[in-house]
């Protein structure tokens, strides 16, 4: 390791070299990268010139603390730190608890040297190109062979892995904790086969599984010994999602239940989930056929705190009733209402009354007015956290009622909503609180308004999305919207475009094009004012 105190010499040198000639700089560069004689061992008084002065090399460095530094690395970093010599590779080994693999097929002949070598993985991702062969029962076999600390296991695209093969594995990863599985191709079989052999499985996650389509479709999921210690289950994409009732059902000890995409009518079943499962905490519901009838079978969930229901359309204000008088311990709130203004304000006035624990409120695509935003920012004192998004209803006014009532709130996410200067004004008295205000896409918000906003509450963070912005600029300009209007991309034309506020893809090539065009303008007015100047001058001469 004498090659770091070496490094160190060479970064002193600029400090004895005082004279600004070149020559000397080389030369004392060159006698530092020189090699050194034969008789005449590498960097040895380096060495002990930093052992005498009280130096530390970093070859003194513990193993263990070494690898508290490689956690903190990122995955290329840590590759290629452990090229750096052979202790470096052993305790990047070692130390690695996290490894995603290309799962192909070409991946079987590796498996054992990669585990030879990564001994202590944990947890380990599996993910192959949907047009390529995967790995089968042999290699997640021999994985769960020569893996044995293994606790978390995701697979994405492992088409060749059956039944058969997840059942061997389940028979060797007792220790499994979490297992996510999407676009893969068993079924029913290989998932009880999990269920009975990881009796320690505590989170379980289903996306579009394919062996589920089949005949196999009908054969109930469940609950099998891993029904008791089960906390979270994700159900995504599935056609025939209902087949895992019997585990939804006999999972006593389920906090998180999260249901997306899956089809046919779950009223029923979401009924005989809260008859059953009293620990619930966390449930969602996304592009889901559940109606009135579901929500009213959730309210009896008392243990209720967080609640998602995005593009539920056959939920209306009497389910969300429902659940406001029941869920007294309702912390965060997700409603994406689709535009079909089925939620309004005798909803969410429910929500204000009797659930006074809220921290966080999402409100998507819902027209609620200042009355029951009023009730919200008065009943809700604990209230941290609200986005109000697509709303054609909020507007100044009822930002200025949130901002004289909600004296706790934290963040605030304004998207898509009349709202205009008038709004951002009175968060400058209000919300004592407010640490950072985002504003996207509502045109009636200008540079100049949320730069006051910025200036008066300095510890405040105020975002205004870059898109608004950009469209400002353009038209602050009236010869570069001219020059925009001879190519077809005016000031109209271009703001109804959603341009992602990251500076990539065709808005780059706009912006660049204006900037270009300005400079034009710029220059043709100041040669203009130059020549007018001159012929001023030659007239009075």
């Amino acid at each position: 390791m004498g090659q770091a105190s070496s490094t160190a010499g060479f970064l002193c040198v600029p400090a004895r070299r005082h004279s600004s000639n070149r020559r000397m700089r080389i030369q004392s560069t060159a006698m530092i990268l020189s090699p050194p004689s034969n008789d005449q061992k590498p960097y040895q008084e380096d060495e002990e010139e930093d052992h005498v002065g009280g130096g530390f090399l970093i070859s003194d460095l513990p193993d263990e603390c070494l690898a508290c530094v490689f956690q903190f690395l990122g995955s290329g970093d840590r590759k290629r730190s452990s090229l750096v010599c052979r202790r470096w590779r052993l305790v990047e080994a070692q130390s690695r608890l996290r490894l995603s693999l290309d799962a192909r097929a070409e991946l079987l002949h590796s498996i054992h040297a990669l585990f030879s070598r990564f001994d202590s993985v944990s947890k380990l991702a599996l993910k192959c190109d949907r047009r390529s062969a995967s790995i089968g029962d042999d290699g997640i076999l021999l994985i769960s062979l020569r893996c044995r600390n293994l606790t978390r296991l995701k697979l994405r695209s492992c088409r060749q892995i059956t039944d058969a093969g997840v059942a061997a594995f389940a028979a060797n990863a007792k220790s499994l904790k979490k297992l996510s599985c999407g676009s893969c191709a068993f079924g029913a079989t290989g998932l009880n086969a999990v269920l009975d052999g990881c009796s320690a499985l505590e989170e379980l996650s289903v996306k579009r599984l394919k062996g589920l389509a089949d005949g196999s479709a009908s054969q109930p999921i469940g609950p099998g010994n891993a029904a008791a210690s089960l906390r979270s289950i994700c159900l995504k994409e599935l056609y025939n999602g209902q087949c895992f009732g019997p585990l939804l059902v006999g999972s006593k000890n389920l906090k998180t239940l999260k249901l997306i995409h899956c089809a046919g009518d779950w009223d029923k079943l979401l009924k005989a989930v809260s008859d059953h499962v009293e620990r619930l905490t966390e449930i969602h519901l996304e592009k889901l056929q559940v109606t009135d009838r579901g929500l009213s079978a959730i309210s009896n969930c008392s243990n209720l705190e967080i609640l998602h229901l995005v593009k539920t359309t056959y939920c209306t204000d009497v389910g969300l009733s429902s659940i406001a008088e029941r869920c007294k311990f309702l912390r965060k709130l997700h409603i994406d209402g689709w535009k079909t203004n089925q939620i309004g304000d005798e909803g969410l006035s429910a929500v204000a009354n009797r659930c006074p624990n809220l921290q966080e409120l999402v409100l998507i695509a819902l027209n609620p007015t200042i009355l029951s935003l009023g009730l919200i920012a008065s009943n809700c004192k604990n209230l941290e956290r609200l986005a109000l998004c697509a709303s054609e209803t909020i507007g100044d006014a009822e930002i200025s009622c949130i901002a004289a009532k909600c004296s706790a709130l934290k963040k605030l996410c304004i998207k898509g909503c009349p709202v205009s200067d008038h709004g951002m004004e009175a968060l400058a008295t209000g919300c004592p609180n407010l640490v950072k205000v985002k504003v996207r896409k509502c045109r009636g918000v200008t540079c100049e308004g949320m730069d006051w906003l910025r200036a008066t509450r300095s510890m405040v963070t105020v975002n205004l999305d870059a898109d608004t912005i950009e469209q400002q600029d353009a038209s602050a300009s009236d010869g570069g919207a001219a020059q925009e209007d001879q190519f077809g991309l005016g000031v109209e034309q271009t703001a109804g475009v959603d341009i992602p506020s990251s500076s990539s893809g065709q808005s780059a090539f706009y912006r660049a094009r204006r900037r270009i065009f300005a400079g034009k303008n710029f220059m043709f007015c100041t040669l203009r004012r130059l020549s007018h100047s001159s012929n001023g001058n030659r007239g009075n001469s």
